[in-house]
């Protein structure tokens, strides 16, 4: 018996308190493996805090599509004025705030050595997915960061022996999904719950080594803790309650 979790955390969108509220819930031992699906940043409002937390900590993380838009925008140095605004209207605004408007070369040069994806063997990591319709090799952060009806309508799992896990697009968008569920298709688990969205709150951590939820809301503070199996059924969740102390960070 493994006497680790591998531990797969959702889109933080820069909502620092409420992840640690999430971290103090899992209460992850030094055996353990926590990995980010990235999205850190954007829209809630404490992304620097956030960064610096999954930097300092040495927790692993992929790209997600927002730090590729910070990229894109001052990863060369020099601002394109052309993305900014884009980036701006899709939650750079509370990113630049909580930098105080100088976001530093160090968390710059971090995110650009983040990858695309990750596989854990039994497991694959990616923040949106990826095309069924072409090679792996042939794909890159415009699938990997971005894609998401042609993937999620995947007739097939892509990998025969791997279970994709996602974040990105938040799973009560898709048929079917309550706020706070984590969506499953062919070959595929979405665990991005909209812990910004005014709609759910809710920020998810899977554990994929004993098939357990954590999540925490950001709207009320609530914690609960579930079976994955409950997580995707959409029966009554167990174990609310209200939001404890915070781990020291």
């Amino acid at each position: 018996m493994t006497n680790h979790r591998r531990i797969i955390i959702g889109d933080v969108h820069g909502h620092y308190d409420t992840l640690i509220a999430l971290m103090e819930s899992i209460s992850p031992n030094t055996n353990d493996q926590v990995y980010f699906l990235g999205d850190l940043i954007d829209r809630g409002p404490k992304s620097a805090k956030v960064v610096d937390f999954v930097i300092n900590n040495q927790f692993n993380c992929i790209l997600g599509n927002h730090e590729k838009m910070l990229l894109d925008v001052v990863g060369n140095g020099q601002v394109s004025v052309e993305l900014y605004q884009g980036w701006l209207y899709s939650g750079g605004h509370a990113t630049v705030a909580s930098y105080n408007s100088k976001i530093p070369q160090e968390h710059i040069d971090w995110m650009k050595g983040l990858p695309l994806y990750l596989d854990l063997g039994d497991v694959w990591l990616v923040h949106a997915g990826l095309s069924p319709l072409m090679p792996l090799s042939e794909q890159n952060s415009e699938q990997f960061c971005w894609i998401r009806e042609e993937f999620h309508s995947i007739p097939e799992p892509y990998f025969a022996d791997k279970l994709i896990i996602t974040g990105h697009t938040i799973t009560f968008t898709l048929p079917g999904v309550k706020p706070g569920q984590i969506a499953v298709g062919n070959g595929w688990l979405g665990i991005e719950t909209g812990a910004y969205h005014h709609n759910s709150g809710w920020l998810t951590a899977l554990d994929v080594t004993g098939n357990k939820v954590y999540q925490a809301n950001t709207q009320d503070g609530r914690l609960r803790t579930m079976p994955l199996k409950r997580a995707l059924a959409g029966v009554e969740l167990n174990k609310i309650r209200p939001r404890k102390s915070r781990v020291k960070v």
